[in-house]
Parts: C-alpha cells; structure tokens; sequence
C-alpha cells in the first residue's frame, strides 16, 4: 500500500490546547477536505501517564501516574504535508513528548 494519498493524524492534547493546534495545521492545508478546511474531529480522552527521572512533564510528578482529560483530534492530511503537519504538531503542543499518530489512508480506492 505504498501508494497512499492521505494520512490521518491522531493526537492526543489537553483540552485547552485543541483548537489552537487545529488552527495551526489549517494554516498549511492540513484538515481540508474537498471545499471544506478546519475539519477535525475532537474525542473526548482519559490520558494517563507517569513521567519518568529525568523527564520534564507539562503536568504531574516524576514517578506517580497522573490521569488528565484531553482530546484525541483526528485529521485528515495529505500525505506530501505529514513531515510539516508533525512538526507544527510539536512546536505548539505543550506535552514534552505528544503522542501522534501517523495513520495511512485507502480513501482513494473507493473515490
């Protein structure tokens, strides 16, 4: 499937945080969908993690797990844009290390 067109992005974010990075990626072409830009969808998520030594976490305590309510934001994104949209991703995302997914798409074998 080395063929694909499309990606779809996932990205896990603090709440607070979503429509900024939305805007973001719109700002290069990410989240349009034929005549149609900003197109993303927002799920509501329970993150959990537990920063280890060494680690600089956005929010809790070195060693302890931490639970906070984010976002899992899923866009759709052309595939010559994925290197960029990741790399806007990180650049307004506060967590040290963001958790995005980088999924291909068949959406063109049924257009």
């Amino acid at each position: 499937m080395q063929n694909f067109t499309d990606v779809k992005l996932e990205i896990f974010v603090p709440q607070e945080y979503a429509l900024k990075i939305r805007d973001e990626l719109a700002k290069i072409g990410v989240g349009r969908i034929g005549n149609y830009d900003h197109c993303v969808a927002l799920i509501p998520a329970r993150g959990f993690f537990r920063p280890l030594p060494g680690s600089n976490p956005f929010s809790g305590e070195e060693n302890k797990i931490t639970e906070t309510a984010e976002y899992k934001l899923e866009v759709n994104c052309r595939r010559e844009l994925a290197e960029e949209a990741v790399k806007v991703v990180k650049k307004n995302h506060p967590y040290e290390e963001p958790l995005i997914n980088v999924i291909p798409l068949a959406n063109h074998l049924f257009r």
